[in-house]
């Protein structure tokens, strides 16, 4: 686990530096760091606006007393999406826009919870009684 988070961290911040560098030489510095703020605020924007939307439905299933777990994970993904969303990059950007989006949330959803169920299903607890 600390292998594929040591990947993370050091390949994809590695793969948006050499994004950006690329673009800011094919298009220029100014149009690249446009891009950059322009994906910044229209990503706040979107996340503020989804993210009252979730807490509006968690409010709505707990008057009417039902657990809300789709509206939560729902919620996640818009906080993961707006640091996404906030951070500089064009990958970044991509997937914050594919997590904030309704259209496309929903199917993240459903591959999101494919996974997770397949992660449970591998888990096994063994319960170790000790000597007596």
């Amino acid at each position: 686990m600390f292998f594929r988070l040591f990947l993370l961290f050091s390949i994809v911040p590695a793969v948006e530096l050499a994004l950006l560098v690329y673009a800011g030489s094919m298009i220029g510095v100014p149009e690249t760091l446009s891009i950059v703020i322009a994906t910044a605020i229209a990503g706040a924007f979107l996340v503020r606006r989804e993210g009252l939307g979730v807490l509006f439905r968690i409010k709505e299933d707990l008057a009417q007393g039902a657990f809300p777990a789709e509206s939560l994970l729902d919620g996640a993904m818009v906080l993961v999406s707006g640091a996404l969303l906030l951070t500089p990059g064009f990958i970044t950007d991509l997937i914050g826009f594919l997590l904030v989006i309704p259209a496309s949330r929903a199917v993240m959803k459903k591959i999101l919870l494919r996974l997770l169920r397949r992660h449970l299903e591998s888990i096994s607890i063994e319960i170790n009684k000790p000597p007596r």
